[in-house]
């Protein structure tokens, strides 16, 4: 028995997925265009948040969003030690430091006492500057969200909600994906949003980190494409 079977989700959806196909090829968009903007739009009303943007995978966008942060060397990022992964491994590409916190036995989420104890331990312990938590949504439940916010504002930290595993899963009413200062998710096949081949998505309410997460996944993109006013990376 498969785990998932994409090959029986396609062929439900295949006359709508064969006439969207033949519309992106017909319009010669490939890169960006207008149904890659009108994705970014529906998600970011879907999740309530308010903005969107697309980029290649889930790594990339959890990656981005530190970037957009100016995470580096020096800087210590919380996250789950029952987790994918590009959790641990987008602080470490930016050369800050994962300090890796236990998860609550019943919820196999972040646990929010043992975060705060971790977060004194760093304070006092090491010499690195406790910069964020990286939050994952684990089996389509939100990590819980109110407690792990009072951690990070007691110690000054943001909050980076990884929402790959959460999509479309809610905690009193508000969606995963809008629990962060940023959010994020992944377009895996297996996700529960997910397409065919790879792709992911950052959200945030804040209109300076959109921008930065815009001109970052494009090389560090300015106002014109071949101005490039930062160095970015290639996640289009």
């Amino acid at each position: 028995m498969e785990f998932r079977d994409l090959k029986a989700q396609y062929r439900a959806l295949e006359p709508e997925i064969v006439e969207a196909s033949l519309g992106v090829l017909g319009s010669g968009c490939f890169i960006g265009g207008p149904k890659v903007a009108e994705l970014e739009t529906r998600l970011a009303d879907y999740v309530g948040a308010g903005h969107c943007i697309t980029c290649a995978n889930g790594t990339d966008a959890l990656q981005l969003a530190l970037m957009a942060w100016g995470v580096g060397p020096g800087d210590a990022v919380f996250v789950p030690d029952f987790t994918f992964f590009a959790s641990g491994e987008a602080p470490a590409l930016l050369g800050a430091t994962p300090a890796f916190v236990d998860v609550d036995e019943r919820t196999f989420n972040l646990d929010p006492v043992k975060l705060e104890e971790a977060v004194r331990f760093v304070e006092n312990e090491t010499g690195l500057l406790p910069r964020a938590v990286v939050a994952v949504d684990l089996f389509g439940l939100p990590a819980d969200y109110p407690a792990i916010r009072e951690v990070c504002e007691r110690h000054g930290m943001l909050l980076l909600e990884d929402g790959a595993q959460g999509f479309g899963g809610s905690i009193d009413g508000k969606m995963a994906c809008s629990f962060g200062d940023v959010s994020t998710t992944s377009f895996f096949p297996a996700k529960p949003l997910g397409c065919y081949g790879d792709g992911g998505a950052v959200f945030t309410d804040s209109d300076e980190w959109a921008e930065l997460i815009r001109s970052y996944a494009v090389h560090g993109k300015g106002s014109m494409k071949y101005d490039n006013v930062r160095v970015g990376i290639n996640s289009r």
